[in-house]
Order: structure tokens, then C-alpha cells, then sequence
């Protein structure tokens, strides 16, 4: 072929008809996004956050601020009322000890609530502690952990805080009772925490973090554990219900706080020998009882889905 072959012309549009557009600009109007924001712009989307969430600041206030709800003294009982109706002012009548069952119920609200923060706080400190440190330094230190946690998982916590309260029956009160229920119970929390660090520690800021010469405890505390700390939450949402419960079932089965402690699980213990003649002293602390778990449980699975990119997008 001839060198002096001629080269096609390129046409070039004028600058006015064409003007440059930065494709890859990030818009400067467009709200800042990430795993926490969708999650409460996925939340307050969603009645069931707002029921759930009303009826635990509701809750919240009762245990704070009872005397807002009653002004009847809870341990003011007189024998002639046993077991008696609903009045004006006893609008839930009154139980076998002639007590007014409103009261009790108001006032032992914050009983059980402050044995569920406790325990939560208490299994939520023991887990992440157990399962960051296991989940992100591997190698023997995650065995030994992991084996502790399989000792304390396989011993049901129930059955647990039913020696100990046995054998601390002289000493039993809201804290005693939270420590027995805690301390078997931080295992769920902690292999949670450890199978979601062991995938984000893989993560590519992780790695930049390590070749800028980050240590790996900061690492740990400013990345990894950051970024894994969304199932925990889901965790504990759901398990203040359940601490709850457990208080209940040991008050029940004559093993939690003592009888002159005001708690539902005290009052329904009381009772369960009146159910045919007077049910109401029963049904009203258990209402109580159900209304409270399950608003913590509805706000666990509202929580859930909306820290679940999946979860999100399949709504």
C-alpha cells in the first residue's frame, strides 16, 4: 500500500452543541446513604416499628414514673376485698391478698424491666467481648473462647438460674437474679458477633487498613467490629424479651425474687390457685407480661429486616 494514501477526515461537533458532562460526579444533591440510615428510612416506613416502639416508651414510662398511672399504694391490702370486683377506682379489681391488681401491675413493671436491661447489658458485654476477640485473632485464642462459650451454650440458662437462686436463696434480688440469668446466656450473642466478624475482616478496608500499618486491635475496634455490630443489636432487641420471661419463670416457680418484691412473675405465681374462682388475678400480669415481650420481639424482626440489604429489597 502507498504511503501517500490520504488519512479520512474526523469531524469534531463544536464545544457549544456537545458541552462535557462529569459522568462520574457524585450529585451534590443526593442524600448520604449508608447500612444505618436505609435502615431507619426502611424502619419508619413500617407501622409495625411504630407500635412496637410506642408501646416500649409507654412501657418505659410506667417503670419510670408510676405514680403518672396509680396513686393507690400496692401493698395496701385489706382481706375484705379478696379476690374482689372491679370498682371506679380499682378498675381491675382486687387479688386474693385484698391488693389492687392495677397497682401491682404498674408498679412492678419496673422490676422486670430492670432485670432485662441488667441481664442485656450483662450478656451483651460478655458476648461481643468473647466473640470480637475469637472471631478476629483466630487460632488457639479462638478455640479456647469458642469452647467456653459451647460449655456455657449446651447448659440451659433456666435450668442454670434455678441452682443458683437456689443456693443464693438468702440473697435473692434484682441483681442476683440478673447475674443468673446473664451469665449462661452471652453465648448466643457471642457466636453471632464471631461469624460476622470472621466475614468482614476479609473485607478490603480491612486490608488497606493492615498496608497503611493500622494495628490490629485499632483495626478491630475502628472497622471490624463497627461493621459487625448489626446482628448484636437484632440479638438483644429480641432477647430483653426473653430475659423478661425468664425473670417471670423463676418468680413463678418460687426460685426468683421474694414475695415482697413486686414483680408479674410474683403475681401470677399467686395466682395460679385462684384461676377458676378469680381469673383476672392471673390474666392481667400475664397480659402485661405477653404485651411487653412481644413488642421487644416485633421490634427485633423490624430491626432485622431493615439491617437485612435483602430483606429490604425483596419488600
Amino acid at each position: 500500500m502507498s504511503n501517500n494514501t490520504p488519512s479520512p477526515n474526523h469531524f469534531v461537533a463544536p464545544l457549544e452543541e456537545t458541552p462535557l458532562v462529569a459522568i462520574d460526579a457524585v450529585k451534590v444533591g443526593e442524600r448520604p446513604s449508608n447500612l444505618w440510615i436505609d435502615a431507619w428510612r426502611d424502619m419508619r416506613r413500617r407501622p409495625m416499628f411504630w407500635i412496637s416502639a410506642a408501646i416500649i416508651v409507654l412501657i418505659v414510662i410506667v417503670a419510670l414514673f408510676p405514680t403518672l398511672f396509680t396513686q393507690i399504694d400496692p401493698r395496701e391490702c385489706i382481706l375484705s376485698r379478696s379476690n374482689g370486683a372491679p370498682t371506679a377506682t380499682n378498675i381491675l379489681g382486687f387479688n386474693k391478698q385484698g391488693c389492687d391488681v392495677f397497682s401491682r401491675i404498674v408498679h412492678g413493671t419496673s422490676t422486670s424491666l430492670s432485670v432485662g436491661i441488667i441481664v442485656i447489658i450483662l450478656t451483651t458485654v460478655l458476648g461481643v467481648l468473647f466473640g470480637m476477640f475469637a472471631g478476629y485473632y483466630g487460632g488457639w485464642l479462638d478455640s479456647v473462647l469458642s469452647r467456653a462459650g459451647d460449655i456455657f451454650f449446651s447448659i440451659p440458662y433456666i435450668l442454670a438460674a434455678v441452682v443458683i437462686m437456689s443456693v443464693f436463696s438468702a440473697y435473692r434480688n434484682v441483681f442476683i437474679i440478673s447475674l443468673a440469668i446473664g451469665i449462661f446466656a452471652w453465648p448466643a450473642t457471642a457466636r453471632v458477633l464471631r461469624a460476622e466478624i470472621l466475614r468482614v475482616k476479609n473485607a478490603d478496608f480491612v486490608m488497606a487498613a493492615q498496608a497503611l500499618g493500622v494495628s490490629r486491635f485499632r483495626i478491630l475496634l475502628r472497622h471490624v467490629l463497627p461493621n459487625s455490630i448489626a446482628p448484636v443489636i437484632v440479638v438483644t432487641t429480641i432477647s430483653l424479651g426473653a430475659a423478661i420471661v425468664a425473670e417471670a419463670t423463676l418468680s413463678f416457680l418460687g426460685v426468683g425474687l421474694p414475695n415482697s418484691t413486686m414483680s408479674w412473675g410474683n403475681d401470677i405465681s399467686a395466682a395460679q390457685t385462684d384461676l377458676r374462682t378469680a381469673p383476672q388475678t392471673l390474666i392481667y400480669p400475664s397480659i402485661a407480661l405477653s404485651i411487653t415481650v412481644l413488642s421487644f420481639i416485633m421490634l427485633g424482626e423490624v430491626v432485622r429486616d431493615a439491617l437485612d440489604p435483602k430483606a429490604r429489597a425483596q419488600r
